[in-house]
């Protein structure tokens, strides 16, 4: 019967449009919550306070969902047909469609519902990146892959741009065999492109130090000056580790309509965006990945790379 419910799961991911899933056992990541403190206590989360809350339910799945049996995991490709025009200010490739945290959301939600409908009464939740979840862990329990350098998780036939989210169901499956093998080898490619030099050894990224948390995370009115140099017309996130990254001469173009790239992102110029209303942006944006940072947040940001 396990057998017969984890084909059937894996199944209808596929249907939902998810390119990989993974299974893993339910259980304590005690080596995890450990890398966790550390990288927490030398403050590598900047401001991003909410890091530090709810430590025990990101490492612990039964704290999520009572009972937890299983953490299904699921990757969604994201790598777009189309990029930036060049000479624009630079998006990061996950923000080109809509809100990947409402589309994948809407798509765990369905997979639990003929989850109950198909097995019988099944208890979960679904985690897309706004949860205490440590989806990269799980990922890699659950045999999709190995985290690099840049502390992105690596698939070999994908490479990294895709989503990773995750339900923790109560339910018991068969599991994969956890990704063994780190194949980034010798290879710093990331951490040598990296602007900030944000990428450290050992697979750990200093997240106060990334451009994607000041030009994301960071609510202050002003960025740092000493930085401005380094920014290379990022306005909105950064893809540079993962451009540079050898294993993402696999990335192919998704074929989720969802993520289709908004022509504005591909082709706003500086001026496009410079006049650029308030109502406008609530318009445009109101499904986008962007309105995160809201209208101030993006002209602040603006101001920074071309001042």
């Amino acid at each position: 019967m396990r057998e017969k419910d984890t084909i059937w799961i894996k199944n209808k991911c596929r249907e939902l449009g998810f390119d990989y899933c993974g299974i893993a056992r339910a259980e304590k990541l005690d080596d995890d919550a450990r890398r966790l403190e550390t990288w927490l206590s030398e403050g590598m989360q900047g401001n991003m306070q909410y890091m530090e809350n709810y430590f025990d339910l990101r490492t612990d799945p039964a704290r999520l969902v009572p009972g937890a049996k299983s953490v299904i995991t699921v990757l969604m490709n994201y790598f777009p047909s189309q990029t930036q025009s060049a000479e624009v200010p630079k998006i990061a490739k996950y923000a080109y469609g809509q809100d990947y945290h409402e589309v994948i959301r809407e798509k765990l939600k369905q997979l639990l519902m003929m989850m109950k409908q198909e097995i019988g009464e099944v208890n979960g939740r679904g985690f897309v990146d706004s949860a205490p979840v440590l989806e990269r862990a799980w990922a890699t329990k659950s045999g999709l892959g190995w985290i690099g350098k840049n502390g992105n998780l690596l698939n070999k036939q994908a490479g990294s741009f895709f989503f990773i989210a995750t339900l923790i169901v109560d339910l018991e499956l068969v599991y994969d065999d956890p990704f063994a093998k780190d194949y980034c080898g010798s290879c710093r490619r990331c951490i040598a492109a990296c602007p900030t030099d944000a990428i450290l050894e050992n697979k750990v990224v200093d997240g106060s130090k990334c451009i994607s948390y000041f030009t994301i995370e960071l609510k202050d009115a002003l960025l740092p000056e000493h930085l401005k140099s380094q920014f290379s017309d990022w306005m909105f996130g950064c893809d540079v580790c993962q451009d540079v990254c050898p294993w993402n001469r696999f990335s192919k173009p998704n074929s989720e309509k969802q993520f289709t790239p908004l022509p504005q992102v591909l082709n706003f110029s500086s001026n496009d965006w410079e006049e650029l209303t308030e109502e406008s942006f609530k318009q445009i944006f109101k499904n986008s990945p962007l309105k995160r940072r809201k209208f101030e947040g993006i002209k602040r940001n603006l101001r920074f790379i071309k001042n």
